[in-house]
């Protein structure tokens, strides 16, 4: 029984159905699993905590005025478009008077909807990076909570002694993050860059920055040998990695 118990806790069906991604089937079982065994529901109340404490942490605002400039943006197309309609009633008494207004008001309505266009796309922008957001939390969440995630501690060499920094390495679900925990101080003209050396090809992962690696995990690509680095590098970034200024190497 114990070893039914452990085969499911190894799996992800909790962490799936917390995350509301199980089908009918897996949640009925897991359900009765909650219920019929005391281990599993410690378990499912623990990750539902984590959760939480997750979704506190990483709740994505929405952009201070946007709901604003949205509301402005109608009462501006409804203002226009009552015009419109009250310049075209008024044309049709007289066509020939009014025809270049009546082409004025077309160019205007063409603008308008161009603009239209933009708000939308930034919107539909807006909706990417919010869903690209909670997919990263959701894979941190499981990273961090998955009993199949291996844990490296990385220090940095005797050029950044004080460089700290854990990676979390989940070779079932294929998903690597690492927490640079403290970062040494540098000159103003230098920062610190991450890479990640992948099927032979050098990704650059961008600059780290103090502030951001202490407030959440860093995502890195996935490969069954793949081997990252921490450089040294001139400040807002290379476009190729400093190699005698490699401070830290994560193999995973």
């Amino acid at each position: 029984m114990k070893e039914k118990i452990k085969i499911f806790l190894d799996s992800d069906l909790l962490e799936k159905y917390l995350l509301g991604t199980v089908t009918d089937q897996e949640a009925l079982q897991v359900e009765r699993y909650i219920a019929m065994y005391p281990e599993v529901r410690e378990t499912y109340n623990e990750l539902q905590e984590n959760l939480e404490a997750f979704a506190k942490l990483h709740a994505i605002k929405t952009p201070e005025g946007l709901k604003e400039r949205i509301l402005v943006r109608i009462k501006a197309e409804n203002s226009t478009r009552k015009r419109f309609f009250r310049y075209a009633i008024a044309a049709s008494f007289a066509t020939l008077l009014f025809a270049g207004a009546s082409y004025f008001f077309w160019n205007q309505n063409q603008s308008l909807q161009e603009e239209n266009t933009i708000v939308s796309n930034k919107i539909k922008d807006l909706e990417e990076d919010m869903r690209e957001q909670l997919e990263d939390v959701r894979n941190q969440f499981i990273v961090l909570n998955n009993p199949q995630t291996k844990k490296y501690s990385v220090k940095g060499n005797k050029k950044a002694k004080e460089l700290k920094a854990v990676a979390y390495i989940n070779p079932v679900k294929k998903l690597s993050y690492i927490n640079v925990e403290k970062l040494p101080n540098l000159p103003e003209n230098q920062c610190f860059q991450m890479w990640a050396e992948v099927n032979g090809k050098m990704v650059n992962l961008g600059v780290i920055k103090e502030a951001v690696s202490q407030e959440k995990l860093l995502a890195l690509p996935y490969s069954d040998k793949a081997v990252g680095y921490i450089t040294i590098e001139p400040k807002g970034g290379n476009q190729t990695p400093t190699v005698e200024n490699i401070v830290a190497n994560i193999a995973y």
